[in-house]
């Protein structure tokens, strides 16, 4: 008896429930991860992901090999591809776990049908979310708008399922099918070789994301109420590519945020840790509204938005992509995610307002940059938290809400640690000049070594102009 084990984004052993489902069965189990560039249509997966996937398949495979397994890697359309392995291996079943990206969702109910017509059982199960997109409606049995009572609806009754074991062997099958290499794919190009920043920042991986887990628990995560919004500290837990390539779910962190945080203050939930969990449940509300409404990354949500006149400006969305706006917090975080891959989520805040209000450039041009710039680029994340800041999202925030960068970084980069570690040109400045350096007096910039453009925008300007557009759109 064989299984079909598909790996997707939950590149894990630990809490799998797709593999525990094949480990049930008996029998030996055929370990696959398909490259789907062609049903992933222009949402396949950009630049510094790919990257990240080439490392994470590097590191399952290898702990697949330590229990007596491997990993076969094929490349093409998942659902013929799943086919063509069922067949050749002899497969009385194929499991996964879910995606809930709209073409993955309308792919895997096409596949599922073909291969139980085919006589194939078919499993899938979640191991990327706390609870289905389907199981939190509102009392008239729809998808919810407004993330608080999504929060209120996503608890109430929930209970963590009892966690699942890592398995310690894994059964073979007498004959391997044939599969591609890893290095083929050339996820990971050495040339050029622009990955250096990735390489120093993170280890993708199951063991790189227990590891982050384990660091976060404790202090940071008691802190994390107040750290969080501070870009210059490491107050925030940096889970968030593990999470979207499932090399940790979303229940292992709940469970060991809430344990540490136990055995730290006894029965009280401290507000810290509390709201990291939030957090958590604004990753499974963006995942929420994706599956209720697919177009949430081409279209806007509120539909009013769609007669928005946006601005034509390649050369501010270029200075942007750069990090060269002239606004030091806002180029801070724009370097920081070329060079890293990531940005503080607070900063992703300031430089998409400064993106769509400051520039009036579409937020889709934003969403697209950092679909191909950040290692933990998630359809629905991603798409989500740009219509938000837009206004055109669910619980969006207002179209009057317009991030001055000046008093941002001032109120969250207040001694400049952040700014001068991503703007060194800046560093020798004073902290009162730093957020703003084109007030400084001319022989202040010359005796502080200053090469910096000045704003490409005046941000007062700006604002009104962002809300004369918004109020036309309104109207």
């Amino acid at each position: 008896m064989t299984t079909l084990l598909w790996f997707r984004n939950d590149l894990r052993l630990a809490e799998n429930p797709a593999l525990a489902a094949a480990l049930a069965r008996g029998g030996s189990v055929v370990p696959v991860f398909i490259l789907d560039d062609e049903d992933a249509g222009r949402w396949r997966a950009g630049g510094a992901s790919r990257w990240w996937l080439h490392h994470s398949l590097s590191a399952l495979a290898a702990e697949l090999e330590r229990r007596g397994s491997r990993l076969i890697l094929r490349r093409g359309a998942a659902e013929h591809e799943i086919q063509r392995l069922a067949a050749e291996v002899g497969a009385e079943a194929v499991v996964w776990n879910r995606r809930y990206e709209p073409w993955a969702v309308a792919r895997d109910e096409r596949l599922k049908a073909v291969l139980k017509a085919r006589g194939v059982a078919v499993r899938s199960f979640n191991a990327g979310l706390l609870r289905e997109p389907w199981e939190v409606m509102n009392g008239k049995g729809e998808p919810y708008r407004v993330f608080t009572p999504f929060w209120r609806a996503l608890l109430a009754g929930y209970e963590l399922p009892a966690p699942l074991q890592t398995p310690k062997y894994i059964r073979a099958p007498q004959v391997w099918p044939a599969g591609e290499t890893l290095g083929h794919w050339n996820l990971a190009p050495s040339r050029p070789d622009w990955a250096g920043g990735l390489r120093e920042t993170w280890m993708p991986g199951e063991l790189g994301a227990q590891e982050r887990l384990d660091a976060f628990t404790g202090r940071v995560s008691l802190e994390y109420g107040e750290a969080r919004n501070l870009p210059g500290r490491e107050g925030t837990s940096r889970l968030s590519p593990h999470l979207h390539f499932g090399e940790v779910g979303p229940r292992q962190v709940w469970r060991a945020l809430t344990a540490a945080a136990f055995a730290e203050t006894g029965d009280l939930m401290p507000s810290g840790v509390e709201t990291f969990l939030s957090e958590i449940a604004w990753r499974e509300f963006s995942h929420h509204l994706l599956f209720h409404s697919p177009s949430l990354p081409e279209q806007p949500l509120r539909p009013e938005f769609a007669a928005f006149r946006w601005a034509e400006d390649p050369a501010g969305l270029q200075a942007w992509r750069r990090g060269l706006t002239g606004y030091p917090i806002v180029d801070a975080g724009m370097r920081q995610l070329w060079t890293t891959g990531w940005m503080h989520n607070r900063v992703r805040m300031i430089v998409a307002s400064f993106l769509i209000k400051d520039l009036l450039v579409d937020w889709r041009e934003g969403q697209a940059w950092f679909w191909d710039t950040l290692v933990d680029a998630d359809l629905a994340n991603n798409a989500a938290s740009w219509q938000w800041v837009a206004g055109s999202g669910a619980d969006a925030s207002p179209y009057f809400r317009i991030f001055n960068p000046v008093t941002q970084g001032q109120k969250f980069d207040p001694d400049g640690a952040y700014v001068r570690r991503w703007v060194p040109e800046l560093a020798a400045l004073p902290d009162r000049l730093l957020h703003a350096p084109w007030t400084a007096r001319p022989i202040e910039l010359a005796d502080a070594g200053v090469d910096y453009p000045a704003p490409i925008v005046d941000h007062a300007r700006a604002r009104e102009r962002a809300l004369e557009a918004y109020a036309a759109t309104r109207a």
